[in-house]
């Protein structure tokens, strides 16, 4: 009765879940009821965040959304996706710039050639400078309190057709880099779709579509519009060439750990991902991925209590941790322990009705 006294006098914030099971040494049956009442009591709120966006405002951004042209050293030609986000300024990729012999964009027939451009090779934002560019630029938005399962699309060329498409999905991971953290979205995206905006239902630009992991159940990761945002202020080039690789490109152990986490995870390489999850952990200390991932392997090597233990850890620091929900509902649907389970499924209903439904369907045998 002491936890959900503290929880209706704070309101269910998450912080307080977080900082009470930091605290106390909560059972695994105590914390799937943690969860599953913060859930409800952020769910409508979350859910609200489902909508699909309006048409009116995807019509409008649209017209703030460029096709960017490439001529490569090697004669070829190149496209990708920028997004107006000042008066005469374009952010994209710098990979889509990177050591091009030629630059420009095209919009409603125009073309028009930068003067300059702003590059963050590292984090792979660049800004294009134009003179006398008539585009309105969009609302720059915060990616810093991005939530787990928020709706979210993004606008931009993927295939280089001639007009810009829209894609809707969710955030599914939240990933710690320097001073910010990187997107991963199940909003997929192609070749030409390098440099589109991401956008949250009212409209607000929160981060850029930026790279991919390999293989058909491919990750999609965006970066932040917060280093969008810190690079207006800084200098101008006229030059496109670099020996800067982005983070994403660096040699596999120079990689963020998320990063290196996938193929393993993926190819099912599940002591390759125990020993990355475990570095993780050594150098992240309360990163809730890390653990996740650690609990994922060892479950697969068949140390159930221990994956329990870690996937108790992932809540303890993110109780609406979707993917760790689901491994412990379906952990505890095996072992027969039917309270969990209907726990679990009323937390993640709670997240989205959709969830619940996929939650039944990796019920049924043979899933």
């Amino acid at each position: 009765m002491l936890i959900f006294s503290l929880f209706y006098k704070e309101l269910f914030t998450e912080t307080t879940v977080i900082q009470l099971t930091m605290r106390l040494e909560v059972p695994l049956m105590r914390l799937l009821t943690i969860c599953m009442v913060v859930s409800l009591s952020l769910g409508f709120a979350q859910n609200a965040l489902s909508a699909e966006p309006n048409y009116e405002l995807v019509y409008k951004l649209k017209a703030s959304v460029v096709k960017v042209h490439v001529a490569t050293q090697a004669g070829n030609h190149g496209v990708g996706t920028g997004v107006v986000v000042g008066k005469d300024l374009v952010a994209t990729n710098c990979h889509v710039l990177a050591n091009a012999s030629g630059v420009k964009i095209t919009k409603f027939g125009d073309s028009a050639i930068p003067d300059a451009i702003k590059a963050d090779w590292k984090h792979d934002v660049c800004i294009l400078r134009f003179q006398y560019l008539d585009l309105n630029p969009v609302e720059l938005g915060d990616s810093e309190n991005l939530k787990y399962e928020q709706s979210i699309f993004s606008i931009g060329f993927p295939g280089g057709p001639p007009k810009p498409q829209t894609t809707q999905g969710k955030i599914k991971a939240l990933y710690a880099l320097d001073d910010s953290q990187i997107v991963r979205t199940d909003a997929s995206f192609v070749m030409g779709a390098s440099g589109s905006p991401v956008f949250d239902r009212n409209g607000k630009l929160v981060a850029i579509s930026t790279f991919k992991s390999p293989g058909r159940s491919a990750y999609f990761y965006n970066i932040p519009v917060k280093w969008v945002k810190a690079l207006l202020d800084s200098p101008e080039t006229t030059s496109l060439k670099t020996e800067i690789l982005p983070f994403w490109d660096a040699p596999e152990q120079q990689r963020p750990f998320f990063m290196r986490v996938v193929l393993p995870y993926q190819n099912g390489h599940w002591a390759e991902l125990k020993a990355v999850a475990q570095e993780w952990i050594a150098k992240e200390p309360a990163n809730p991925e890390a653990f996740y991932y650690a609990g994922i392997a060892e479950e697969k090597l068949g140390d159930l209590d221990k994956a329990q233990q870690y996937f108790k850890k992932t809540l303890t620091l993110h109780p609406l941790h979707v993917a760790t929900l689901f491994e412990l509902g379906l952990i505890a649907n095996q072992a027969g322990k039917a309270d969990e389970v209907e726990k679990t499924r009323v937390a993640l209903k709670a997240i989205d009705n959709a969830l619940d439904e996929e939650f039944t369907e990796a019920l049924k045998p043979g899933n």
